[in-house]
């Protein structure tokens, strides 16, 4: 049996933030700043507070079996509930996309590396 990589990408925007969340947030986004973004087990938040107030986190999950993505996204999407919970941070619009790369188109090179496998 095969496992199953899946990568959800959890969104929203964050909602009456204080000032003092709002600095905090400010104070640490090169830390979570879009050119750092990875998918991890356990998330990696991105933002851009200076340009708009929206958040993404990006989880990386598995499972044996396709159907496991939806626990996977529920998972992801509770994970990232509660860190903003926990640190007090309102928050709107929460949306999660999901996607099992072992369904995924292969990309240019990993087709060339396919077809020379089979060679």
């Amino acid at each position: 049996m095969s496992t199953h990589t899946f990568r959800i990408t959890v969104r929203g925007v964050f909602d009456r933030l204080s000032t003092d969340q709002r600095a905090e947030l400010l104070a640490r986004a090169a830390e979570h700043d879009v050119l750092r973004a990875a998918f991890t087990s356990e998330g990696h938040l991105s933002y851009d507070l200076a340009a708009r107030s929206a958040f993404t986190f990006r989880f990386l999950d598995s499972g044996e079996e396709e159907e496991e993505i939806l626990e996977a996204t529920e998972r992801a999407e509770e994970s990232a509930k509660t860190w903003l919970a926990e640190r007090g941070y309102g928050y709107k619009n929460l949306r999660s996309n999901a996607e099992d790369l072992s369904q995924a188109p292969l990309g240019k090179r990993q087709r060339r590396a396919a077809a020379q496998k089979n060679l």
